[in-house]
């Protein structure tokens, strides 16, 4: 059996139990062909995909709310700490980054505080990054955790379809201590409906699909990158997920605020579109031995 991350304290079990959806879905439906929106559309479309990435579409429709000047982006999690999250002492500082960075200078960036990365690596089942080997490796080679991570596109294929893309394409996950588990970027349609023209059942076993073929190829579960916003509006609310997934949540904004259902503690907050490091800045929620033990899929 596969190794599933529980909540985000890094309580890893044993588990050979599939998503549940809400509704508790049959597994019938995990096996979804490609949807109806995307057949018939002819060649996918990725005109955008060199400057689509990990929250250009969230910050495009929800926006951007500056942490004040000398100020500290907060969190207001169940714990109830009310610390800024800079000052809880375990947290971790890390970015992601994509193609619409160009090559990366690590050096500077592991000087500047970054301690890990998600690299944009695949989108749909058509777009490598073209930046991948040197901002993964590269990232890698100065002593950083890495991760990769795929831009969903559910209107051009089938989620099994485009985790095996994935994972073929720089996706994969390997138990070094280094690498982390390939997170799975869900976020606004950059070429039209905001949830890619499918219902919440439709999109929740696309998703779920993805989530239960990475498993398959990796032993497992892959991060879910998201908003709050866009999850419960596009997969109706689904709590099914956050027993397996680790949650990757986008806000832009001094707080957190309520995390997307089904999951009661983020792994990392995506809290900036800029800062010191390249691309969007991130904050891992305890220190850096603790991420090491989730790259290992230990506890």
């Amino acid at each position: 059996m596969g190794v599933a991350v529980r909540r985000w304290n890094v309580k890893l079990r044993r588990s050979g139990v599939a998503i549940c959806l809400s509704g508790c879905l049959t597994s019938a439906l995990l096996g979804l062909a490609p949807t109806a929106a995307a057949a018939g559309r002819g060649a996918a479309d990725y005109s955008l995909a060199d400057s689509t990435f990990a929250g250009s579409q969230i910050a495009r429709f929800e926006g951007v709310v500056p942490v004040p000047i000398g100020g500290t982006a907060r969190s207001d999690r169940s714990d109830g700490s009310g610390l800024a999250k800079a000052d809880r002492g375990g947290d971790l500082l890390g970015h992601d980054v994509s193609g619409h960075q160009g090559d990366v200078d690590w050096q500077a960036a592991w000087r500047d505080g970054g301690r890990f990365v998600y690299v944009k690596a695949t989108e749909g089942n058509g777009f490598i990054n073209p930046r991948f080997t040197q901002q993964y490796n590269g990232s890698y080679q100065v002593g950083m955790i890495r991760g990769a991570y795929h831009f969903a596109r559910p209107d051009v294929s089938g989620g099994a379809n485009q985790a095996n893309y994935f994972v073929d394409h720089g996706g994969g996950w390997s138990p070094d201590g280094r690498t982390l588990p390939g997170a799975l970027d869900a976020e606004y349609n950059p070429y039209g409906d905001a949830c890619y023209g499918m219902d919440p059942v439709r999109l929740s076993n696309w998703l779920a699909d993805f989530s239960n073929t990475y498993k398959a190829r990796t032993g497992r579960f892959p991060m879910i990158y998201t908003s709050t916003r866009w999850w419960n509006k596009c997969t109706g609310s689904n709590a099914g997920f956050g027993g397996n997934n680790p949650l990757w949540v986008a806000r832009y904004a001094p707080e957190i605020g309520p995390l997307p259902a089904g999951w009661t503690r983020e792994a990392i907050w995506q809290f900036s579109d800029r800062g010191a490091l390249p691309g969007d800045q991130n904050r891992f929620n305890q220190a850096f031995g603790r991420l090491r033990d989730v790259a290992r899929a230990t506890s």
